[in-house]
């Protein structure tokens, strides 16, 4: 059985908790989704905070193929493998180009970064990258210049509370028990604004 926390990640932005000045009414990535015109942007915020998720409910959402790399695995061969499988496969598509996401992209070296530059200038794929790191000092400026950063915050209690609520009550496994919640200050001061920590403290008590 997979992860409490996979079979809980959302497919839209209606499920999606947390990160309100992105993703609400009339927030900017909201807005670039329902226009259909999205640009190349790094995700910037710490560990458990959505940024996967959104990059993959922004590609389901426009219907756009999704390609993923991670910093840690991928090398240039990697790099441009993806990128000539992005190139036979977007033509495929009329939604729109395809998306490639780098998860921990401050770990990609310059070599690395350079070989994306020419696939996100000509548009071949629009780069969604995620990073704990500030991209001002991991990021190559050439390619920093090509995207937009937005920054996510640690989920707040409203969030952590609502995404607790969601797990006992939506979740096939956790609905076949019976959970007495009384204290959730010091669950909720551990997990620290990180929605992963939380639903891993969900699975471990419950089982």
């Amino acid at each position: 059985m997979s992860p409490l926390a996979e079979r809980l990640r959302p497919n839209t932005l209606e499920g999606y908790v947390g990160q309100k000045h992105l993703i609400g009414e009339g927030a900017v990535l909201r807005l670039m989704i329902e226009s259909g015109q999205l640009s190349s942007f790094i995700l910037w915020g710490p560990p458990g905070v959505g940024k996967t998720t959104l990059a993959r409910i922004i590609a389901h959402e426009l219907e756009l193929p999704f390609f993923t790399l991670s910093a840690v695995t991928a090398g240039v061969k990697e790099v441009r493998e993806v990128l000539d499988k992005a190139r036979r496969n977007t033509g495929l598509f009329t939604a729109g180009r395809a998306i490639l996401f780098i998860d921990e992209i401050h770990r990609f070296s310059k070599s690395q970064q350079d070989s994306l530059l020419g696939a996100v200038e000509d548009g071949t794929v629009t780069l969604i990258g995620a990073t704990t790191e500030n991209p001002s000092f991991e990021v190559i400026t050439p390619l920093l210049s090509r995207c937009q950063v937005y920054v996510l915050k640690p989920l707040d209690k409203q969030d952590m509370l609502e995404l607790l609520h969601h797990a006992i009550t939506t979740d096939e496994e956790l609905k076949k028990l019976t959970f007495d919640i009384r204290e959730t200050d010091s669950m909720l001061r551990y997990a620290g604004g990180d929605a992963r920590k939380l639903l891993n403290i969900i699975e471990l008590v419950s089982n």
